[in-house]
């Protein structure tokens, strides 16, 4: 199994402390009307449930050149050119093959065979061996992998009908609630701990992310096991630990079962991924943002960029603030990104956004992600030049020259050759090489521009002037005191 010490679910965390992989989050399923008292003991759940529990053994051929295990000749030895012949006669360097292992776990999902674990577990894998709770052993084959979500299904073929586990509802998960983990810790085979819910909604890297965290005791080896409610439905596929020392603290977390049941029927129905895809680049909606868009709170996803794509054709525009998607409300651009993806391909969604004062609803067909991302994007530099101080930035119009030596392509808007650090458009993020292309929503070419619309802000008793900034060809969209 492949340690998470370099996990990517934890890049953000590797500052705090090393990451081990494989761990997961129990909760237990509760009715909204009341707290469930903690079980006399586990020992009935985990006898019902512990047969459809596996133990996964990956192995993988290594290379090796074979002349490093042969006999050491020094360079220019009159037998240099024998053993170079005896050891490889066709001039090949020929490779020794050893075999690497790993261990993890996973569970059966259906009588016919197939089996869910974490993609980091079976990732590079020649042979993938299923290892049941009776003992008996099969060989499976992969029949997709989502690294999004760090999740992979699995199939094996039997000759009699498995025993297999449901998926729970995740989302009635709540802190405090019981859960179990069971799999293959640290190689020592079957295991079965306990714990609670400790916090839901945990992101780490991804833009799928959903984890459910538990103190469960998790530790190498339990990766792509399942996380129990008290129904012995599966809430959480167990991904990875939050550790010092690599051993369980009890922080671990497990892909909740929302996240994970989407992503299981694609793998089932196509061998990969189908995740929508609406087209825009968004960012959060701060206070600041909030209040020189003339939004009444700080919530939905603001629109800084629309490439060609589906929210193109259907009118989308940067500046737009998304307010609901396909009927629900957005509170932040995270939200968003899930919703859009576990949204069918094809389909046609009504997006409510925010533009102008007012309320606008734009009916989008949404693409394919995974087509969208094979695209290489182009990918524009920055840097500096000269000509006029506002804002504490000095600002200067793009001459050709700049154009090409930045390579800013057809970019339009105003270049901001150097920030004063005590001003606050430096606290706000801008810096040198940036590129304003939009103040009030309006485009800006000239230096003039800018004072045009810092005035119109002020008359329309505005505090913040909104500006959208693109650096590296990425727009961001600030709001700057005026007052």
């Amino acid at each position: 199994m492949r340690h998470l010490t370099t996990a990517p679910v934890f890049a953000p965390l590797r500052p705090l402390a090393a990451v081990a992989l494989g761990l997961a989050l129990t909760f237990g399923q509760v009715s909204p009307g009341y707290a469930r008292a903690a079980p006399d003991s586990f020992a009935d759940l985990a006898e019902k449930i512990s047969d459809s529990v596996v133990n996964i053994t990956t192995s993988t051929n290594v290379a090796t050149a074979s002349h490093q295990n042969g006999p050491m000749v020094p360079e220019g030895s009159p037998f240099e050119d024998f053993f170079r012949d005896f050891i490889d006669p066709d001039g090949q360097n020929p490779q020794r093959q050893r075999r690497g292992s790993a261990l993890g776990s996973g569970f059966v999902i259906s009588k016919d065979g197939f089996i869910v674990t974490n993609n980091h577990v079976i990732d590079g894998a020649d042979e993938i061996l299923i290892e049941f709770f009776d003992g008996d052993e099969l060989v499976a084959e992969v029949i997709g992998t989502d690294p999004n979500t760090d999740i992979a299904l699995l199939k094996v073929d039997s000759d009699e009908p498995l025993p297999f586990v449901p998926f729970g509802d995740s989302d009635e998960m709540r802190v405090g609630d019981w859960v179990m983990a069971m799999g293959n810790p640290l190689g020592q085979g079957f295991s079965v701990s306990a714990g609670i819910v400790s916090a839901r909604g945990r992101a780490l890297s991804g833009s799928y992310d959903d984890y459910i965290q538990t103190d469960a005791a998790i530790n190498r080896g339990n990766s792509g096991g399942p996380l129990f409610n008290m129904e012995g439905e599966v809430v959480g596929v167990n991904t990875a630990i939050l550790s010092p020392d690599g051993g369980s603290i009890g922080i671990g977390f497990a892909m909740s079962s929302a996240v994970v049941t989407g992503v299981i029927d694609q793998l089932q129905e196509f061998g990969e991924t189908r995740r929508g895809w609406l087209g825009v680049r968004i960012q959060d909606v701060n206070e600041e943002l909030a209040e020189a868009l003339g939004l009444e709170k700080a919530a939905g996803a603001l629109v800084t960029d629309v490439p060609e794509g589906p929210a193109e054709i259907a009118g989308m525009q940067s500046g737009d603030v998304i307010l609901s998607f396909d009927g629900r409300d957005v509170s932040d651009t995270r939200e968003l990104v899930r919703r859009v993806g576990n949204t069918n391909v094809g389909k046609s969604v009504d997006v409510v956004v925010f533009r102008d004062g007012a309320e606008e609803t734009l009916s989008v067909t949404l693409g394919r992600r995974e087509t969208a991302e094979a695209v290489p994007a182009a990918v524009r530099p920055k840097e500096e030049p000269t000509e006029s101080e506002q804002f504490g930035m000095t600002l200067s119009t793009i001459t050709e020259d700049m154009r090409e030596q930045l390579d800013l392509g057809d970019l339009q808007g105003i270049f901001v050759a150097a920030v004063e650090e005590d001003s606050d458009a430096f606290a706000k993020g801008l810096r040198a090489g940036d590129v304003i292309t939009e103040i009030g929503n309006e485009k800006v070419t000239e230096l003039s521009d800018v004072n045009d619309q810092a005035e119109a802000a002020k008359e329309a008793g505005r505090k913040s002037l909104l500006l959208l900034v693109r650096r590296n060809d990425q727009p961001r969209f600030v709001a700057l005191s005026i007052e």
